[in-house]
Formats: C-alpha cells, structure tokens, sequence
C-alpha cells in the first residue's frame, strides 16, 4: 500500500504530518524527505498524525527516532497522535526491549515486529 503525506503548520514552530498507509521499507523515504524539510527550519515541535497508518517496519521507527534526536538536540521534541493498537504495541515494544536485545539485521527486526503486529491484530 502506498504512503500518503501531508504536512502543515499548526502554529509557529508546531508542525502536524500526517500519514497514510504503510510506512515500511518501501516507504519510509516519502516520510523521511518530508520530516528532513521540516527539520531545515526551526520546528520546536513534530507531531505525528499516525491514525491511517495500518503498518510500520524498523525504517518508519527510524524516520520518527531521527526526528526525535534533532529535535531533542535543539531542546524540541516530537509527539505521536492517534495510534492504532498494533502500531502502538510496536512502539511499546520497542521502548520495553532490554538495552542488550540486538537483532542481526533489519530484516529480523522488521520480522520480529511483523509478528508482534499480528499478534495484537489476532488478540
């Protein structure tokens, strides 16, 4: 499924980018060019809208993360908006995995996550 983004802002330096469909490997890079515009400037806050987004791999966590550490380097700071349960989950997983848990690639990542999706999808 493609990835449709749409980017506005919200308020001086608060900026809200939507996005849907499935930001994966195929993916992350229309999301990754938008947040890296927004970034060129002074946004003191990102916040992802991430109600439409049926799927996420290790590369869209990567997108949100790096947004996250620039922010946080200039004192901002990003905030997630209207998660779905399973996207959720990989995100709780991913803040709950002991510091020493190390996958080999990203394919076992994004396999790991696969199958952590899935799980919350069937329960």
């Amino acid at each position: 499924m493609p990835l449709n983004i749409t980017s506005r802002e919200k308020e001086p330096g608060v900026f809200v980018v939507s996005s849907e469909g499935s930001l994966d490997t195929n993916t992350y890079s229309i999301l990754e060019k938008q947040v890296d515009s927004i970034l060129e400037g002074s946004p003191k806050v990102v916040i992802f809208d991430m109600e439409y987004i049926n799927y996420i791999s290790s590369m869209g966590v990567r997108v949100i993360l790096k947004a996250r550490k620039v922010l946080e380097n200039r004192g901002g700071n990003i905030v997630l908006l209207n998660l779905q349960p399973h996207i959720r989950k990989v995100f709780d997983i991913i803040n709950a995995l002991p510091s020493e848990q190390v996958f080999s690639s990203v394919e076992e990542m994004d396999q790991y996550l696969d199958r952590m999706q899935k799980k919350v999808i069937e329960d």
